[in-house]
């Protein structure tokens, strides 16, 4: 059984008449995995609190007007504008089967490494997430990487960083395990980096630069009347 239960309706409604559908706090939805797929829909804050925790790496127990189905969501479609979701895609599943899913990719221990104590270096995360196979019930809800031991600014978080939960693996082989999940920077040198080029950048007024004979301009002008 699955952490995460939602329970959809089935509907008829397609096309243009889905605006009267959302109109009425639903979110059409389609399920796929049968040898056919099913068309439902679900109250919207539910549905939004669900998502909100099981992401697209969880299990969810649908509740197909009283058919149990396992599944994940692969799809989630919002609005660009009102930024609602305005349909969703379900990926049935079995409990045996491998399935592969998108895990958030979260960085622990940072505030306590001497980079950060000490030498105030922050830390930018480059890999926020990647794919993993795994049975339903051991698919992560994410994957840690340790920061602790992070000192130096040339010191990094790769893949070879992570430790995958039993059960579970990447699933791109050939993804390197020297790819970057995080570097560090300092923001002091930053900051001052930025500094020196607005100041380089920054134009002088011609009525400070003085003439060739060692006049300003305004008055070079004056000498030649």
């Amino acid at each position: 059984m699955a952490e995460y239960n939602l329970a959809l309706e089935k509907r008829e409604l397609t096309g243009k008449k889905l605006k009267t559908l959302r109109a009425n706090g639903l979110i059409p939805s389609v399920v796929y995995g049968g040898k056919e797929p099913v068309l439902m829909a679900s109250e919207y804050v539910a549905t939004e609190k669900v998502l909100q925790k099981a992401g697209y790496h969880s299990p969810i127990d649908l509740d197909m007007a009283g058919k149990k189905q396992l599944a994940i969501a692969k799809n989630v479609h919002i609005d660009p504008v009102s930024r609602k979701i305005i349909n969703i895609e379900f990926q049935a599943i079995s409990a045996d089967e491998i399935v592969e899913a998108t895990t958030p990719v979260i960085i622990v221990n940072f505030e306590a490494s001497e980079a950060s104590k000490i030498y105030h270096f922050a830390l930018t995360q480059v890999t926020t997430e990647l794919d993993v196979k795994a049975k339903p019930a051991d698919l992560p809800k994410s994957l840690e990487v340790d920061a602790i031991n992070l000192k130096e600014i040339d010191d990094k978080l790769t893949i070879a960083d992570i430790i995958l939960p039993a059960g579970v693996e990447l699933s791109d082989k050939e993804l390197s395990s020297e790819q970057v999940v995080a570097s560090l920077y300092d923001p002091a040198a930053e900051a001052e980096k930025r500094e020196a080029e607005t100041e380089a950048e920054t134009p002088v007024e011609a009525a400070d630069v003085p003439a060739d004979n060692g006049t300003k301009p305004e008055e070079a002008e004056e000498v030649q009347q």
